[in-house]
């Protein structure tokens, strides 16, 4: 694993961290294989229940950090910046899957986000679930001030966080939001003083529910925008009539009733 992204998995709950401190965890090519890595890692470990991402240091990151890419486009490494913008057979590219792998980690993904989270830092923390934000911390779509367009997934997300108008209002701007502000407009859950004790207190909680049931409910509403509601039914019906009467959701109800904590089993 790079040593741009750190993993620990304690009880169930994958701590990620961005570490890059130095450089506010700003975006580069190790950074990417790092985060696109560590989602593959998680997304195949049935272990993990739930995960928080965060930064090390002053913020969650800074963003691109445009002097290196600069630096290797004039050092004649043209294979890395090429690495970026290949597919690989995927339906995104190398920056885009950084934030993308976190749709695909099939459990709750938190990001706790503090200081700046600007531009593709933006990007990666809207690739998670949920966002438990500090309240004075600064987020932007922040492409539009290098005469760019945003192109790390948030065109498919931001609409549905804050609406298709707010979402083409802080594209075309730029403009810095505070963590208030942005949960005020839906684009972060919440707020809290300390996000990354919030967000490893709300996965610790989460790790502890039938983890067959929080993956379930996580396809059904990531997969809810590309279906008609008659699609959207039939597939509750599907995922419950997988739930009902299996050993995680019976202890689920005994536990409850029994006044304990549930034991419950991986995923195959």
């Amino acid at each position: 694993m790079s040593e741009r992204v750190r993993i620990e998995v304690d009880g169930g709950v994958a701590d990620v961290r961005l570490n890059r401190p130095e450089k506010l965890n700003a975006l580069d090519t190790e950074t990417f294989v790092g985060l696109v890595d560590a989602g593959a890692k998680l997304a195949a470990d049935p272990s993990v229940r739930a995960v928080v991402l965060s930064g090390e240091g002053r913020a969650f990151s800074a963003g691109l950090d445009f002097a290196g890419f600069l630096a290797m486009a004039g050092s004649g490494q043209g294979d890395g910046l090429a690495t970026i913008g290949s597919t690989n057979g995927r339906i995104t590219h190398l920056a885009q899957q950084a934030a993308h792998t976190w749709r695909e980690v099939p459990v709750p993904v938190i990001a706790a986000v503090h200081g700046h989270c600007l531009g593709g830092g933006l990007q990666i923390a809207c690739g998670a679930d949920l966002r438990i934000v500090h309240p004075d911390a600064k987020l932007s779509v922040l492409e539009v001030r290098w005469g760019l367009t945003p192109d790390m997934t948030i065109t498919a997300v931001l609409p549905g966080l804050v609406g298709s108008d707010v979402a083409k209002e802080l594209t075309w701007t730029g403009r810095t939001l505070s963590g208030t502000e942005a949960v005020s407009l839906g684009l972060c859950t919440r707020v809290a003083d300390d996000p990354l004790a919030a967000a490893l207190d709300l996965a610790r909680e989460l790790a502890g529910k039938n983890p067959h049931a929080l993956r379930a409910a996580k396809r059904l509403y990531d997969g809810q925008p590309g279906r008609t509601l008659a699609e959207q039914y039939e597939a509750e019906r599907d995922e419950i009539g997988h739930l009902i009467g299996t050993p995680n959701q019976v202890e689920a109800v005994s536990a409850f009733f029994e006044t304990r904590a549930p034991s419950f089993t991986d995923p195959d």
